[in-house]
């Protein structure tokens, strides 16, 4: 028997069914609830609504878990590849040998770009954000591949996804090298995925380029970690982009626009920007700290605290030890680290962050890695874009394959002027 729970109304009792998840999560089905009642609920920010289900990825804020597709990140983390963890966001399960081969194989496939969109990057400005010039190429892609663009024919799924995996890399080093005037290199099938996606970054005709193993897998392990996060801003759009059966290449180009956001993707950008302004200004992880608690400053910590996570972001723990390696192996001394450390050191101890739930999160660490790799700031929440792509396609996927499929339409509550009459110009 179906669980419910009861919501009086004035006079009236409304039975709401309780759906329970396969981890126990809770939540009151109100889908009939204002065409039994007239009533909507209000909501803000959507922190306490369920706008699906879904199979892809469990998240436990209070206990700092995050799994995809029941697998924790922290074994993913250290024993899979970027696009081993793309086949099980998207297919659902790990893929075995002769699948993955097949699966990597028609990714490699598809890495480069038609040759006539080098005029839409040199229509450009050389300022453009890489965000803006990602976002407008993922949608340009949609006329260069009219032959699958139908999300309800398996085959344009297939063929859509393996593209758009494939060719953002390339899109993104792309605008980064239009950004900097230097010529577009293209992708090397030989290499692997991030390897390939360095090559295009940071190579040029002039010398040769040697991709480093410490970097490569510095990449690879931040991808991982960006993969999926279940119904954050970004994918939410996502879902309700696709909702109106609008292609692949232009629901994503959406999802990078709702990532390029500060308080979304762009949040390591602001890590980073935070750390050289203490780093220029001379100024102590302390004094620093003592500026984000006043009132009257204006001064903010980036990098803590995080919208679902209450004690700690499993992410940021795997990070923050990859970055130490990363540092260590490459020979390279960051001022920019030690004070990352020293904030860190100081919050953790500090009452007001303790009681407020601040400590770090995934992007405090991950803009020092790229930073310290050599990646301009205006590149990190692209590379954030390459990384949550495959939880964007397995959501989009998962969107289109649930039977209660429809298009989203949240409602209102209109607070605005009640009914008036028209005044003529003259009159007014």
């Amino acid at each position: 028997m179906t669980e419910k729970a009861e919501l009086r109304l004035g006079d009236k009792t409304v039975e709401l069914p309780i759906v329970v998840g396969t981890e126990g999560e809770r939540a009151l089905d109100i889908s009939k609830l204002r065409g039994e009642t007239g009533y909507i609920t209000l909501d803000p920010g959507y922190a306490n609504t369920g706008s699906c289900s879904s199979a892809i990825t469990f998240i436990d804020g209070e206990k700092g878990i995050l799994r995809y597709r029941g697998i924790p990140i922290e074994d993913l983390a250290g024993k899979s590849t970027f696009l081993e963890i793309a086949h099980l966001l998207i297919e659902g399960e790990l893929p075995k040998k002769e699948e993955f081969h097949s699966f990597r194989e028609s990714i490699r496939r598809h890495t480069m770009i038609h040759e006539d969109m080098k005029a839409f990057y040199g229509a450009l400005p050389k300022d453009a954000h890489p965000m803006a010039a990602c976002s407008a190429a993922v949608g340009a892609l949609s006329t260069f591949y009219p032959d699958s663009l139908d999300p309800r024919d398996d085959r344009h799924i297939e063929i859509s996804i393996h593209r758009m995996i494939a060719k953002l890399p390339t899109l993104a080093a792309f605008a980064y090298k239009h950004s900097i005037g230097q010529p577009f290199m293209y992708p090397r099938n030989s290499l692997s995925y991030p390897g390939s996606f360095l090559h295009m970054m940071f190579s040029n005709p002039c010398e040769d380029y040697e991709v480093d193993p410490v970097i490569e897998k510095a990449i690879d392990l931040l991808l991982i970690l960006h993969a999926d996060h279940e119904q954050n801003c970004s994918t939410s759009t996502v879902r309700l982009v696709g909702s109106s059966m609008v292609n692949l290449f232009a629901t994503v180009s959406a999802g990078i626009n709702a990532l390029w956001g500060p308080l979304h993707g762009g949040a390591n950008q602001a890590v980073i920007e935070m750390l050289a302004q203490i780093r220029d200004e001379g100024l102590t992880g302390r004094d620093f700290v003592e500026r984000a608690k006043s009132k009257d400053d204006t001064s903010r910590l980036m990098g803590f605290g995080h919208r679902v996570y209450k004690n700690f972001d499993p992410r940021a723990k795997i990070i923050k030890k990859a970055c130490f390696e990363v540092l260590n192996k490459m020979g390279v001394h960051s001022k920019l680290l030690e004070i990352a450390v020293e904030l860190e050191e100081i919050a953790l101890k500090d009452d007001y962050f303790i009681e407020r739930n601040l400590y770090p999160n995934v992007d405090f660490y991950s803009g020092v890695i790229y930073n310290a790799i050599g990646t301009p700031s205006n590149m990190f929440t692209a590379l954030f874009a390459m990384g949550r792509l495959p939880g964007w396609i397995a959501h989009w996927a998962e969107l289109h394959r649930d039977e209660t499929f429809k298009i989203g339409r949240p409602r209102q509550v209109y607070i605005g002027n009640t009914v008036r009459p028209y005044t003529p110009l003259e009159k007014r």
